[in-house]
């Protein structure tokens, strides 16, 4: 299982517009092939936002991202002040 973190930063008093990404991408990915589960973070003070997503396998998250690319680079332009950061980390299981 692998898992994407997406962070972006915005100017102050952004956080609806961050909500209204979040709302609008979320039907998108809620069908998409692999994904298990995803949540979305916010931070006012900081106004930082992002999403935290986890999927089946590596291929499906990127194919993933890459049909939401665009809608989303379109969507952050008008409030990220900053260029978004995504990660990718393997997801470990514990055995017990």
């Amino acid at each position: 299982m692998y898992a994407s973190l997406l962070t972006f930063k915005t100017a102050p008093g952004k956080r609806t517009e961050a909500e209204g990404l979040a709302d609008a991408l979320n039907p998108v990915l809620k069908g998409m092939k692999g994904l298990k589960d995803r949540i979305y973070i916010a931070n006012s003070d900081t106004n930082e936002y992002g999403s935290f997503s986890t999927w089946e396998t590596k291929e499906d998250l990127e194919t993933a991202f890459g049909l939401i690319q665009a809608k989303l680079q379109e969507m952050l332009g008008p409030i990220a002040i900053e260029p978004p950061v995504r990660k990718i980390y393997e997801v470990y299981e514990p055995k017990t």
